[in-house]
């Protein structure tokens, strides 16, 4: 996934995007139109016939007679100085006409303390942004944005579909600090008892790799999460295969794609670059392997017996394995990995020496593994 046109503001208050974007910004585009559309992308397929199923932010009104429904997005993360300068960011889409026609929008906070509050057509939202100091010096950034659209009693009440057009769709939301200062990871549950960090609707993560930035997604990611460098398009279709995709999309039918040519452009963009996608492309999105600092222990002495990487073993599964692990016995294998994990066992990593894909499977780290008891060291 990997959004790279600039945005064209619907909106004076809306900020463009140039075709110059940070690896942030890029980022931070692919996971807006996450789950925008879904193959086959034509207008009548049943799953697309809402928008984004990421990230929503109903109106209160809705949301209070919903429990699946949340009317905020809340994200609190933890910088190493309270009075550093942050700075925040609201990202969203908003409904636009039929299916999912959609227009981006971005809401800017100043220097926290900040507050905000935007509407766009007939969309009501307030955003807040604030540092709140810890004992200990540092600082927990606060930044929530609420859906205030005023429904009247039937819109209340009124199907999901209907709720959707006042909604703020696959918002995110993004934190910067300045100064030098850095957030400290989310996923690093340990200070969560002295920060008191609450997230809601959404799954926080550091987002550069100086860790000055702290951005809340619509769905879970690890840390420093980056753009394959192999994807050349945005299929927004909820972190599908790209490489399936493409494959897919040149097979559509010439009615799917008249279809498609009359839906939203946005989605007609991508099947246009997904079409010109050279061979090139379409194998280098087969996938790599990188495998620069193999993981695992290079000698582990079990037993009383030394283990080390490139020795060879005899496979000695036992009565009770299945019949694949007892097709091996006997057989001559090489060491590539080996795993002392905290179950107190040694898992070990091997290839069949006799297989004539050794070498390959070698290479791609695709590893039989047998535990230590299993296997007979050649002396």
């Amino acid at each position: 996934m990997n959004h790279v046109e600039p945005i064209t503001p619907e909106n004076p208050s809306d900020v463009g995007i140039t075709s110059s974007k940070s690896h942030l910004e890029r980022l931070v585009d692919s996971l807006l139109f996450e789950g925008y559309a879904l193959y086959p992308y034509t207008p009548g397929s049943t799953k697309n016939a809402t928008p984004t199923p990421f990230g929503i932010v109903y109106p209160a009104d809705y949301a209070e007679n919903q429990t699946h429904a949340f009317d905020r997005m809340q994200m609190q993360g933890v910088i190493t100085s309270a009075d550093a300068l942050v700075t925040g960011e609201v990202r969203f889409l908003q409904a636009s006409g039929d299916k999912h026609k959609a227009i981006e929008r971005r809401v800017q906070l100043g220097a926290a303390p900040s507050t905000v509050r935007f509407e766009f057509d007939e969309l009501e939202g307030r955003a807040e942004l604030i540092v709140d100091r810890l004992p200990d010096g540092r600082g927990r950034v606060t930044l929530a944005v609420e859906n205030v659209t005023p429904l009247s009693e039937e819109e209340a009440t009124a199907d999901r579909k209907e709720a959707l057009t006042k909604s703020m769709l696959s918002t995110h939301l993004l934190a910067r600090v300045e100064g030098g200062e850095t957030f400290l990871s989310p996923l690093d549950r340990g200070d969560d008892g002295v920060a008191g960090c609450c997230q809601v609707n959404t799954w926080p993560v550091l987002a550069t790799p100086a860790d000055d930035a702290l951005l809340a997604p619509t769905i879970m990611l690890p840390d420093h999460p980056e753009i394959a460098p192999e994807s050349v398009n945005d299929f927004f279709d909820g972190t599908e295969i790209e490489e399936a995709l493409v494959l897919h999309i040149q097979a559509l039918s010439d009615q799917e794609r008249e279809e498609i040519a009359a839906m939203d452009p946005k989605v007609r963009e991508m099947l246009a670059r997904a079409d010109a996608t050279t061979p090139q492309q379409l194998m280098d999105l087969h996938g790599r392997v990188r495998l620069e600092d193999p993981p695992g222990e290079r000698e582990v002495t079990f037993d009383g017996v030394r283990y080390r990487r490139g020795d060879k073993v005899i496979l000695r599964p036992p009565q009770t394995a299945d019949v694949y692990d007892k097709m091996l016995d006997g057989r001559s294998a090489t060491i590539h990995r080996l795993f002392l994990r905290v179950d107190d066992r040694l898992h070990i990593g091997v290839t069949v020496d006799d297989d004539p894909m050794q070498e390959i499977l070698g290479e791609s780290g695709r590893f039989l593994f047998f535990f230590a008891e299993e296997v007979e060291v050649v002396s």
